[in-house]
């Protein structure tokens, strides 16, 4: 053991002397282990999720202290897993025995058997996450750390508490764990650990998609997602998850032209949008804004290198992305598709900005306009100070534009202030192709500023097209 040290300051909340009084009930041995210890020694705040380890059932210890807590609180139970959660206060609590395991080649889900603290703390799956405080009436407070975690948290390193090897091979998740705790912690993995990551990519196939894409997840929302992705790229592991990223690495040069590798560049995006956003699903699309340009790439002898209409490509690679890891086909994965296909839009638009393409621009991103722009600031990359201050100043010429149209033209999400009904019974005529012509054509004289976004310049508008059409009123 490296340390064992009192730490009662960090057992100040009721629940830990309940646990302790129903422990010495009980006549069995508990403690509480991984996050909560790791978080309270680095300082992180208080945690809301609290893990504890009994040496015995830890669904008769929470049953237990549940029937001491005044608000005798309802317990879930998960006997296949021989655990048990019940939530208090504003914390939730999971009781399990102590446990060894063993693991099949086939399956993440290992063979369970009773255990001491002392194999329940071999099993877990980093050093840092193997530390424990002892809740016995005697030693309350001690921390018990048989790995150096402690050390580490310090130095700030990954390691596993055993052969690195054995550990990812057994339970392939551990290496997107190691390298999501690497980009949420800011650490290191340890040298031996990191290899045994490459060494085992492969297995990270029998991880199922949804348990991947938490982990991909939680790295996009640390404060600077590029730490985990880049040690995703560096183990090997992003073909398997990403390939659609992984493809976009690397600078071709042809007759001295080149272009910029947009995976770095893609990675300073999310980077950069991450210190202004908590959106995850914004940060996907700056992670995802330009995976089209692999596809698109072409060089003309012309113009060097183009990526064109690689927004629109981009857009549909979303969908089948989302597809394949089976993320959430819903909204979210149609405005992560909007702000892909959109994502070019106010840079064309910012070197000459018009009031007509500022209008479209509004019409078309509608309630998400804020989140684009975010998105296309988030853009800039360039390290070259003139440019840099240019591209920004020319946003904010967008964004003042955008405000002068809106304040005027209320054209953010709007309908034709002339109904299809309006159409109908103005020209006495049935449903037919020309109520959508007309109703189209007020649209457009609307965005262009030929006509104000109002009823009266509408209808005259309305009127003018049905006579084009050869429509009597």
């Amino acid at each position: 053991m490296s340390e064992a040290k009192n730490h009662k300051e960090a057992l100040q909340h009721s629940i830990f002397n309940t646990i302790s009084k129903a422990s010495a009930t009980l006549k069995v041995d508990s403690y509480v282990i991984g996050g909560f210890v790791r978080d309270y020694i680095l300082q992180r705040g208080t945690a809301k999720d609290i893990d504890i380890v009994a040496v015995g059932s830890g669904i008769e210890l929470a049953k237990e202290v549940a029937k001491l807590l005044p608000n005798k609180p309802k317990i879930q139970v998960f006997k296949t897993y021989g655990t048990a959660m019940l939530k208090t206060d504003d914390i939730e609590v999971e009781f399990v025995g102590a446990r060894k395991e063993s693991y099949t080649e086939d399956s993440r889900n290992p063979k369970v058997e009773n255990g001491t603290l002392q194999d329940d703390q071999n099993r877990r799956d980093f050093t840092i996450n193997a530390l424990a405080l002892n809740l016995s009436s005697e030693n309350f407070g001690e921390i018990l750390d048989p790995f150096g975690g402690i050390g580490d948290l310090k130095s700030k390193v990954i390691r596993t508490p055993l052969n690195p090897d054995i550990t990812y091979s057994d339970d392939p998740l551990r290496m997107m764990r190691a390298i999501r705790f690497a980009s949420q912690l800011n650490f290191k993995i340890e040298s031996t650990s990191l290899k045994a990551i490459t060494d085992n990519k492969d297995r990270i196939k029998i991880i199922t998609k949804e348990r991947i894409v938490d982990e991909l997840n939680k790295i996009l929302l640390s404060s600077k997602p590029s730490v985990g992705f880049k040690l995703l790229e560096k183990t090997e592991l992003l073909p398997y998850i990403l390939p659609e990223l992984v493809a976009l690495k690397g600078i071709d040069e042809i007759e001295g032209q080149r272009h910029k590798d947009n995976f770095y560049h893609t990675l300073e995006v999310v980077d950069n949008i991450s210190e202004n956003t908590d959106n995850l699903w914004l940060r996907w699309a700056a992670l995802l804004h330009d995976i089209g340009k692999a596809p698109t790439k072409k060089f003309s002898k012309k113009v060097g290198w183009t990526f064109h209409g690689h927004e629109f490509v981009g857009s549909k690679m979303v969908f089948k992305l989302f597809k394949r890891l089976k993320m959430p086909m819903n909204e979210k994965m149609k405005f992560v598709q909007k702000m892909v296909l959109m994502s070019s839009r106010p840079i064309v638009i910012a070197s000459g900005v018009t009031d007509s393409a500022v209008r479209r621009l509004v019409f078309d991103a509608g309630d998400y306009i804020e989140e684009l722009m975010t998105l296309c600031e988030a853009d800039i990359t360039t390290k070259n100070p003139k440019r840099f201050k240019k591209y920004h100043n020319n946003f904010k010429t967008v964004r003042q534009k955008m405000v002068e149209v809106e304040e005027r033209d209320n054209i953010r999400n709007f309908q034709p202030p002339v109904t299809g009904e309006e159409i109908m019974k103005t020209f006495n005529i049935n449903p037919s192709r020309e109520i959508g012509i007309i109703k189209e054509a007020i649209k457009e004289a609307i965005l262009e500023g030929e006509i104000p976004n109002e009823h009266e310049a509408a209808f005259e508008y309305m009127l003018q097209k049905g006579k084009e059409l050869g429509l009597k009123n």
